[in-house]
């Protein structure tokens, strides 16, 4: 007998780092990489939200992931929750995720992740 089991899909709540002073030159000294769609969720710590067309995903200090929404996202920013929708065990794009400002309850509607671009230190020679 075949057994059919269904996943619910993941909902993952992040809480958005402030940015800093230092977020203007998040990418100085980085080489990008060819986007990816997707990234694990697990190795990477994040989200850092930088301004409304970009967030940052730390995979292990040397490699950072930017990403942001398709279009439009009006409630991101800096200093917001994010409520992400995880549905195959890996954060990639066209994965929905609300915005949860400081102070509510209510999120906001839903967003979609563009592509995730890999950012790395060069090695040290």
């Amino acid at each position: 007998m075949r057994r059919i089991v269904a996943l619910a899909p993941l909902a993952f709540v992040t809480l958005a780092i402030p940015s800093s002073a230092a977020d203007k030159d998040f990418l100085a000294g980085r080489v990008a990489g060819k986007p990816v769609n997707c990234i694990d969720p697990q190795m990477n710590n994040g989200p850092t939200i930088i301004d409304a067309d970009t967030i940052l995903y730390n995979a292990n200090g040397r490699r950072l992931y930017r990403t942001g929404p398709v279009g439009k996202c009006p409630s991101l920013r800096p200093m917001t929750t994010l409520i992400v929708e995880i549905r195959s065990g890996q954060l990639c794009r066209n994965d929905l995720f609300r915005v949860l400002q400081p102070g509510t309850s209510i999120a906001s509607a839903y967003c979609r992740f563009r592509e995730f671009t890999p950012y790395e230190k060069p090695k040290k020679p």
